[in-house]
């Protein structure tokens, strides 16, 4: 068993005795702290299957992320509200229900990213960069400016949305049901970095020109890379939306985006695990170090110049002494 898989393991297991030590202890905010670890790990798997995989540098995937949580926030909203004149609660078209919320986060952000992607991608290099970010600022303005979801006040869930058989205000179970999504995303993503697409997708990666010549589309190939992205990243903002009752335009900034790429480096590109390890070393940090300064920032952009500097292959990468090719 190589050393990567071996490191895998461990933080498959890790995952799962540190919320259970936390629930032993009965500190349900350590739960949530590991929760929100496992969500946003969630979405930096999303947006590594476009930069690990395809090598897109998208600087709007918080698009994806926004419109994940305002699918969740806007069908909840209109499943139960509440009539000030009756005193009581009148349901109308919406739902509550995780399993019929998760497929229109996914289906909404696949849909934009399908509309974002085959613009951008007629860009490379920088002015890739520039459009998704344009984009991504383009849904943050007009969510501000959308009255009927809160604006710029954004909008509360009181009653966290429902699944089958659990308890979802219990944080022990509502990890459990994110974990258990994270997990199932990460073989699926496992299993599509090993079909003949995934390795199409990383041959368009290294050389172009090359692909186009055995009859492929490079552009085709990106395209579903970047769309699938998104689809990851927007059910990722159904469950942080869901994980805080609660969604804001904030969800569509440039700075979620940036510390969604920020989990990868940290983890290391193209590792399956790699999101992984960075949600929870930023987590971390931003629990550790918040409380002392607002300003601990600083020392994750000391983390992140040593780590690129000096392991290219991210914390992943030096732990195994293993590169991957656009290390």
């Amino acid at each position: 068993m190589s050393r990567e898989r071996i490191l895998n393991t461990a933080i498959v297991l890790g995952l799962i005795v540190f919320p259970l030590g936390a629930w032993l202890a009965q500190e349900p905010f350590l739960i949530t702290l590991a929760t929100k670890a496992v969500i946003l790990a969630l979405a930096g798997v999303g947006l590594n299957i476009a930069l690990g995989l395809g090598g897109l540098v998208s600087l709007g995937h918080a698009a994806f992320f926004g419109i994940g949580g305002y699918a969740m926030g806007i069908l909840a909203s209109h499943a139960q509200s509440y009539d000030p004149i009756l005193q009581s609660p009148f349901l109308i078209e919406g739902s509550k229900s995780m399993p019929v919320i998760w497929p229109v986060a996914i289906i909404a952000a696949g849909l934009v990213a399908l509309l974002i992607g085959a613009l951008s991608l007629r860009t490379t290099g920088v002015y890739f960069i520039m459009i998704t970010l344009a984009f991504g600022q383009m849904l943050f303005f007009f969510a501000i400016s959308w009255p009927a979801y809160g604006g710029e006040d954004g909008l509360s869930i009181y009653v966290r949305n429902g699944f089958p058989g659990l308890n979802t205000l219990d944080p022990i179970q509502f990890y459990g049901l994110c974990y258990g999504v994270l997990l199932i995303v990460l073989f699926l993503v496992h299993r599509l970095s090993q079909a003949p697409f995934g390795l199409a997708l990383n041959a368009a990666r290294q050389s172009p020109s090359r692909v186009e010549t055995t009859g492929l589309s490079p552009y085709r190939l990106r395209l579903v890379a970047f769309v699938l992205s998104g689809m990851v990243t927007g059910l990722a903002g159904a469950l942080f939306a869901d994980l805080n009752r609660f969604v804001s335009p904030t969800m569509f900034s440039w700075q979620t985006s940036g510390e969604i790429m920020v989990f990868i480096i940290i983890g290391g590109v193209g590792r399956l695990f790699g999101p992984v390890v960075g949600a929870v070393v930023f987590i971390t940090l931003e629990h550790l170090l918040g409380g002392l300064s607002d300003y601990w920032h600083i020392w994750l952009g000391g983390l992140l110049l040593l780590i690129v500097l000096f392991a290219r292959g991210g914390i992943i990468g030096t732990l195994t002494g293993r590169k991957v090719a656009h290390d």
